[in-house]
């Protein structure tokens, strides 16, 4: 069973790298020559009507699925190993392609229709991935992320009823009117509505941390390139209709706070998995911030290499963890190059491309998004939350090397650390190659001509000078000598805003939910056990049981009340021939 098992996982895994090899092949000849392919086919006609599914090939759609496919082949041969434990890693198997399925869905369809079935697939799936290990935190956090997506799916059912104004839900067709006509912003609106909350930016990110209660090769497929970068492909997708001004506007504050706000609470969090999200959630701000601002290709571009970098963090995380026997907590580690050297390099290797390290695929998006950004005209408050989020950025990673990587061994000696199973390195190695080697091969690709991009030295400095002081932070942070020196503590009320990720999390439960449920009970009780009560069931229970006593009393007696009776007929009739005489 377990062999018939394994060659399950493998097979997946050929199957999926196949066809992502075949995908990135021609999505190189799709940007060579210029073609977009639209193609229509009709499943079925009867009589005047016919269902017709569309699809949309071009570069950036087959690019994309390449992408995807690669990651989450790679997953599949890595949790082989991760999850063989579990009984259920045929279902699980299942589950992870179904995700894969519906985000093929999504990206291959012009058609709002057909984008709903993989958008609801995606919100369908992960509620059943995040509650796959059953607890009552796993529920909790299933629940939160399903009712958090339902809002983006409203928004776009709601997009879909206001299509119906046109000739076809093929909105590939009314982009251009789009951007012209002030009706359709209607639909620009509902439709970054559902992005935000899809991508969890403020005020719906309270879902994303909360999904890590997922298994690990599940976190490296939803935070690199599915669920979480579904809404900012939508948006690429829609890139007319953020000409307009406040929607720009309102999308790069939205995003930016985004940004800030997850780098700031990663630096005060001791979870391994929570800090990786947080971070993914500030890169995520960071591709909206620079979709609202038109540089769409740059988004695409850094969703593909931050794709690569994110899946091998959380693939060296889930290794870390697996060691470990589970415990998550960074300040239980430490020392860990010492024991698991082959690990902790890829994992330095991904945290150095996600800090934009140059010649690693982080800097190749990152440094051109950040040069971008110096040379657009941009108020100095977005300026400060781009370069500020940067710095944050590599605050965290450097934090999370220090705690993990170096200083003394914190947890039990028993755990017998190594680099157990070529499965997971395997996959490891393979998407550190690609970590290191996919920012520069994409930007060849993308971009036909070098960029110039001229800028005064200290603006050409800054991005530089930030992560240094980004990195020298975040040994500060680290240092628990100099922590406890600087009274850190004094400011706990502090600490704990910044880093529960500003309430967030406790307004979109406690909050949301804590007003109905008092109002529920306080109608109960004057309700259905006070005024509709006394003047309802229980007013006529009373009353026919007093009405069923005085029947009861009148048949107990029966014989007297007829006695009684007779006399009374009796003198009425005497009384009446009395009269009449």
């Amino acid at each position: 069973m377990v062999n018939y098992l394994i060659n399950y996982c493998k097979i997946s895994f050929y199957f999926l790298i196949c066809i992502s090899f075949s995908l990135f092949c021609l999505s190189i000849k799709f940007i060579l020559k210029d073609l977009v392919y639209f193609i229509e086919w009709e499943i079925l006609t009867m009589q005047s009507m016919s269902i017709v599914m569309t699809f949309l090939f071009d570069w950036m759609s087959l690019m994309f699925m390449s992408f995807v496919l690669l990651i989450s082949s790679l997953v599949i041969f890595y949790s082989n190993q991760y999850m063989e434990e579990d009984y259920n890693i045929n279902r699980f198997i299942l589950l992870v392609l179904m995700f894969v399925m519906s985000m093929m869905m999504l990206i291959i369809s012009p058609n709002l229709i057909s984008i709903l079935l993989g958008w609801d697939g995606l919100g369908l799936v992960s509620y059943c991935l995040v509650i796959y290990f059953q607890n009552v935190k796993s529920y909790n956090a299933g629940m939160l992320t399903a009712l958090s997506n339902r809002i983006g799916d409203v928004a776009l059912l709601l997009t879909i009823a206001w299509m119906l104004n046109y000739g076809s839900w093929n909105y590939i067709f009314y982009l251009d009117l789009m951007g012209k006509d002030m009706e359709m912003m209607v639909i620009g609106g509902l439709v970054m509505l559902a992005a935000m909350t899809k991508s969890a930016q403020i005020p719906f990110s309270s879902w994303l941390p909360a999904a890590m209660a997922a298994p690990t090769p599940v976190s490296a497929l939803v935070h690199s390139s599915t669920l979480v970068t579904a809404g900012v492909y939508l948006l690429i997708r829609f890139n007319v209709l953020l000409v307009n001004w406040w929607m720009g506007q309102f999308l790069l504050l939205v995003s930016g706070l985004t940004m800030f706000m997850a780098g700031l609470g990663a630096n005060f969090e001791f979870d391994l998995k929570k800090i990786i999200a947080l971070s993914t959630l500030s890169q995520l701000g960071l591709m909206m911030s620079i979709l609202s601002m038109g540089y769409y290709n740059l988004a695409f571009f850094h969703l593909l290499t931050h794709a690569l970098f994110k899946a091998l963090l959380f693939m060296c995380a889930g290794s870390i963890i697996h060691n470990m026997k589970n415990s998550q907590d960074i300040r239980m580690m430490g020392s860990l190059s010492m024991s698991m050297p082959l690990t902790c390099s890829c994992f330095n290797v991904a945290n150095l491309a996600l800090c934009g390290m140059p010649f690693l695929a982080g800097f190749y998006s990152k440094d051109l998004i950040l040069e971008m950004v110096s040379l657009s005209y941009l108020n100095s408050f977005s300026f400060f939350l781009f370069f500020f989020s940067t710095g944050l950025t590599v605050c965290y990673s450097f934090r999370l090397v220090y705690y993990s990587m170096t200083g003394d061994f914190n947890s039990s000696v028993l755990h017998p650390l190594n680099d157990k199973g070529w499965t997971m390195i395997f996959s490891i190695f393979f998407l550190m190659i690609m970590a290191i080697i996919g920012g520069s091969m994409l930007s060849w690709l993308m971009f036909f001509n070098p960029v110039m991009i001229c800028l005064p030295l200290i603006l050409k400095m800054l991005t530089l000078f930030v992560c240094i002081l980004g990195g020298v932070m975040g040994y500060i942070l680290s240092n628990v000598k100099l922590f406890f020196m600087n009274k850190s503590l004094c400011y706990y009320n502090f600490i704990f805003f910044v880093g529960s990720m500003w309430f967030m999390p406790i307004i979109s439960t406690i909050g949301v939910i804590n007003y109905p449920l008092k109002l529920g009970l306080y109608s109960y009780k004057s309700f259905d056990q006070g005024w509709s009560e006394f003047f309802g069931a229980q007013m006529l229970y009373f009353k026919l049981k007093s009405y069923s006593l005085y029947l009861q009393e009148f048949q107990n007696n029966n014989l007297k009340i007829y006695m009684l009776s007779y006399m009374l007929w009796f003198i009425v009739l005497l009384m009446l021939i009395m009269l009449i005489n």
